[in-house]
């Protein structure tokens, strides 16, 4: 059975990894061959599986790190897991550090590694090296046609241009003579990936010049300047994060003349002031005040702009980009930009390697869920109702629907049992292959005593507490955390920017509905009893969150790839200063 099975699975992988040198070629993508090929993978999981990891040991069997661990060529799942232990990022810090210090022996990998991904940092307070190799752009291009597939049977589009959010910070060299540059900076500057979003009539409406612009605001000007251009040909709305998507449209409402008076003069303004920029923009920018008077109309004639993305851009089928975890709290100010529109969650990946494909497009981002590609790495969970130092990680197929783990991912990028940080729930099943839902980062931790709150936790008391400004007619516009160990007992400290002046007494009782929102037994419980002190909300003044942006696209990281810290530490201090800078008021609850 084995046999008739094996050369089935085969044949898919070696479909998907010649299609990328192939894309050139193709006309456009064929999306019942793509689906077709998808279901055969995940009916075969298990065996995807095994054959996945063996040609992962098979490409880097004379690395320094496998043969250190005795390994001697073999390539089953049991003797992998009994030799190679679990590892986080600072186990692999060393061995990535000589590769980016320009060792040319085989480290990590049999082939040699030319360009290193930073994370975004948001997390950690700083960004982590991440190899980065043809194999990982393979997969990520798979997972695009993949998702993009099941999108398009849903919502069929035409051969038109995408309003893509997208920016492309530096890439440098390291002093051993790699690139480095951002996940999402690696991805963009690859050619694949330009001639994989034309074979999937996805081709972005800015020219590269925009995308690869030095600077995030001018870039992003113009990227709003070019969808306005081609208004009546946009067919979706795309950036890698929700968060980059509302950005967007709030900087719209401050900038919507100064952009019509462009298109009304066919001269572009003098805040872009770089000349690739200028020169790129030039070739688009006509005079049509036809076009600046439609505009300006539209926009005047909103409610507090609501509706506003189907109002510029009519002919917009969808709203796409990563909605889940940390961007859950956008989709509120999305859903109001967005009206009716469908918004997608886009596909569950990280700096380090992609793990599943959102193929339930019709599904509220809420709701969305993931199904492992088996293809793409070797994937194992750790249970997490059990102790996780403890617990046995079980293998793709042996997860158990309704049950939480922790992710481990092994990629063809040197990554071997990487323990990814994030949580997961398993809701089911497609085939063979289990339909992840993101729950958080397991190290977003608000603790100080017996207590536990997630950076999920922590979203739903800033969603509770949030409603008490409606009245108000005022929004939370973003939102962090800290645990402030310098009082005794120590306390959770929230800091919130409001989009306007709110009264004394309605954030008292915010700060209240906050602290009571934490349900969680071990903190409910150490309050009473004083052994966690009252949650303290801090009001920051306006533009505090820009800033924090501003700081972390000054270290290099990509407005595309930004993540606001939820939960700001002791290894993120000159965030929680930008922070504690700007509190203009302070209230402690008096809820228990």
């Amino acid at each position: 059975m084995k046999h008739q099975i094996f050369p089935s699975y085969c044949s898919c992988f070696n479909i998907f990894r010649v299609s990328v040198t192939m894309i050139e070629k193709m006309e456009l993508l064929d999306v019942d061959k793509l689906i077709e090929e998808f279901e055969s993978l995940t009916k075969d999981a298990g065996n995807v599986q095994r054959e996945t990891l063996k040609k992962i040991l098979e490409e880097n069997g004379c690395a320094e790190y496998l043969q250190n661990l005795g390994l001697n060529g073999r390539t089953d799942p049991e003797s992998f897991k009994a030799c190679v232990p679990l590892v986080t990022h600072n186990d692999l810090q060393p061995y990535i550090q000589r590769i980016v210090d320009g060792s040319s022996s085989p480290i990590l990998t049999g082939k040699p590694i030319t360009t290193i991904s930073l994370s975004s940092g948001t997390t950690q307070g700083k960004p982590k090296f991440v190899p980065f190799n043809d194999e990982l752009m393979e997969t990520t291009l798979q997972i695009y046609r993949t998702s993009y597939a099941f999108r398009t049977r849903e919502f069929p589009i035409e051969n038109g241009k995408a309003l893509q959010l997208i920016y492309s910070s530096k890439q440098s060299n390291t002093k051993g003579g790699l690139i480095v540059g951002t996940a999402t900076t690696n991805v963009f500057r690859n050619s694949q990936f330009k001639n994989t979003m034309k074979v999937m009539q996805s081709q972005c409406c800015s020219p590269d010049e925009v995308i690869f612009g030095p600077d995030f605001h001018q870039s992003l000007y113009c990227h709003l300047l070019c969808g306005l251009i081609f208004r009546e040909e946009i067919q979706f709305i795309s950036s890698t994060f929700s968060h980059s998507i509302v950005h967007a449209f709030r900087t719209f409402e401050q900038v919507w003349e100064e952009l019509c008076a462009d298109i009304r003069e066919g001269v572009l303004t003098s805040r872009i002031t770089f000349p690739s920029v200028r020169s790129a923009m030039a070739k688009l920018l006509k005079p049509n005040p036809e076009l600046a008077d439609l505009i300006h109309k539209k926009c005047l004639g909103l409610n507090n702009w609501y509706g506003l993305i189907p109002e510029l851009f009519p002919n917009v089928k969808y709203i796409y980009g990563i909605m889940t975890g940390s961007m859950e709290p956008y989709l509120k100010k999305l859903r109001h930009y967005a009206r009716d529109l469908p918004l997608i969650s886009a596909d569950y990946g990280s700096s380090e390697g992609w793990i599943g494909a959102n193929v339930n497009p019709n599904v509220p981002p809420e709701l969305a869920t993931y199904v492992v590609l088996p293809n793409i790495g070797y994937f194992e969970f750790i249970p997490l109702k059990e102790n996780v130092e403890e617990a046995k990680p079980v293998g793709l197929t042996e997860v158990k629907v309704g049950e939480e783990y922790e992710v481990i991912i092994t990629s063809f990028a040197g990554l071997y049992r990487y323990r990814l940080g994030d949580v997961v729930k398993v809701t089911g099943f497609h085939n063979l292959s289990p339909e992840l839902k993101f729950i958080c980062r397991r190290n977003l931790m608000l603790t100080i005593n017996i207590d536990k709150n997630t950076e999920k936790d922590l979203q739903l008391a800033v969603e509770a507490a949030s409603k008490l400004n409606t009245e108000e007619k005022l929004e939370v516009l973003d939102f962090s955390s800290h645990v402030d160990l310098s009082t005794n007992p120590g306390h959770y400290v929230i800091f919130w920017e409001i989009s306007g002046e709110v009264r004394d007494e309605v954030l008292e009782e915010c700060c209240n509905c906050l602290d009571c929102s934490f349900v969680d037994a071990g903190y409910v419980s150490s309050r009473k009893i004083n052994a966690i002190g009252p949650l303290e909300l801090r009001v920051v003044q306006r533009g505090t969150f820009q800033k924090i942006l501003d700081h972390y696209v000054g270290l290099g990281a990509a407005l595309s790839q930004f993540k606001t810290p939820r939960c700001v530490g002791s290894t993120n201090n000159e965030v929680f200063q930008i922070l504690c800078n700007n509190v203009v008021k302070s209230y402690f609850s008096t809820a228990f």
